[in-house]
């Protein structure tokens, strides 16, 4: 009886011991697997902004090397040219290769860890591929979020900057620029239907005329308006017309009314009567959707390419976590040639991803493509290449 409780005694503190060695390597396995993400992750976010920032120089040489007489002929000083510039330029030209430098710094550092053995070494410890892609999943996100806000409200105000400058002291001749207006005769349709139209419009003073607006229902016009001249009010944010001369008319009847300055809220304003090229590079997103809007009531050709940039500025950000994907999975397997046969595929692959978008683009803005599928279209096909890549990488 004695020996038979020393024998239970002895076997649940083989059992005790055995639990509690489980429970401590299950622990230092996971201590262990954060400590590789945060490995992972830190070279990531590391390669991509040291890529990025050492790009970002080099095309602020390039740029003032192009622009030094543009900026001499200028007058303006070192921080005028600064503020009123680059502070504009630097976040467009981030964001433009955005995408391109998170998928080279993936393709960088994963293999460089390749050649090493290091992913080998993780996946033999027990680590399992899905895992071990598990600080990619991070780190894509992270930055493609980053991305999708700055698409959204940051980069537009940068072009914004960035525009009014080259449209100020480069671009002399173009159409909109502030310090060599010209003068535009804009028609457009303001609602269902009414139609309205200005003569003469001058872009830097807001004003132009004369003014006429008409509307028209069962093939009957029921209203006209006529101005001599409209301009835009700043303090009230609103039209003032200037001897405006008013027709209601139902059917026979007609009243007549003529206002020295009458005061309209119209859904268009200045910037709606500009015609500015880099209008949708300018707007963020909830005034782009209104621009969209008005250009639809007027019946713009650009309405495609106003669309196109809407959507791709949700796609683009997807598209960073998509190549992030691609750049692990095709970097993470050690081949003869190292770095440089990875570095070869990732531009390729990268190349391959920008003509598609350039091309899709085309169609859209020249063609019949729907908006929608220019703007989505390179992701979901790299979409369907990062699966492929995945199904066949050795795990």
């Amino acid at each position: 009886m004695h020996g038979k409780h020393q024998l239970l005694k002895s076997s649940n503190n083989d059992y005790n011991n055995t639990a509690t060695s489980f429970i401590i390597l299950l622990n230092e396995s996971l201590f262990t697997v954060k400590k590789l993400d945060w490995y992972i992750l830190k070279k990531f976010l590391i390669t991509f902004f040291f890529a990025i920032f050492l790009f970002t120089i080099i095309a602020v040489v390039v740029d003032i090397s192009e622009k030094t007489d543009d900026f001499a002929k200028s007058g303006l000083s070192f921080k005028q040219i600064v503020m009123q510039y680059y502070i504009g330029f630097v976040p467009h030209i981030i964001a433009l290769l955005f995408p391109l430098f998170v998928f080279i710094a993936v393709i960088f550092f994963t293999s460089k860890m390749a050649g090493r053995s290091e992913i080998v070494a993780m996946l033999a410890s027990g680590i399992t591929y899905n895992r071990y892609l598990v600080p990619y999943w991070i780190g894509g996100i992270s930055l493609g979020l980053i991305l999708l806000f700055a698409a959204h409200f940051v980069i537009p105000r940068a072009n914004k900057i960035r525009t009014t400058f080259e449209a100020a002291y480069v671009n002399v001749n173009s159409t909109y620029n502030p310090l060599n207006p010209i003068s535009n005769d804009v028609f457009m349709r303001v609602d269902s239907f009414t139609y309205a139209g200005v003569r003469n419009y001058d872009t830097a003073r807001k004003s132009g005329g004369p003014f006429f607006m008409q509307r028209i229902r069962d093939n009957k016009m029921v209203y006209n308006l006529r101005a001599e001249t409209i301009t835009w009010d700043t303090a009230k944010n609103k039209w003032m017309l200037q001897n405006a001369f008013e027709r209601n008319i139902n059917d026979l009847k007609e009243t007549v009314s003529m206002t020295r300055n009458k005061i309209m809220h119209f859904n268009f304003k200045p910037f709606d009567l500009n015609r500015d090229e880099y209008a949708k590079d300018k707007l963020t997103t909830p005034e782009l959707k209104k621009f969209i809007q008005l250009e639809e009531m007027s019946g713009a050709e650009n309405v495609n390419a106003l669309k196109v940039e809407d959507y791709r500025r949700n796609a683009t950000p997807v598209a960073v976590v998509i190549l992030t994907f691609i750049g692990a999975v095709v970097a993470s397997r050690k081949v003869r040639g190292g770095s440089g046969v990875h570095l070869a595929i990732g531009i390729s692959t990268a190349c391959a991803f920008i003509i598609m978008d350039r091309f899709s683009t085309m169609f859209s803005s020249k063609g019949n493509l729907p908006p929608v599928i220019a703007a989505w279209l390179p992701d979901f096909f790299f979409l369907f290449v990062a699966y492929y890549l995945y199904r066949k990488a050795p795990k």
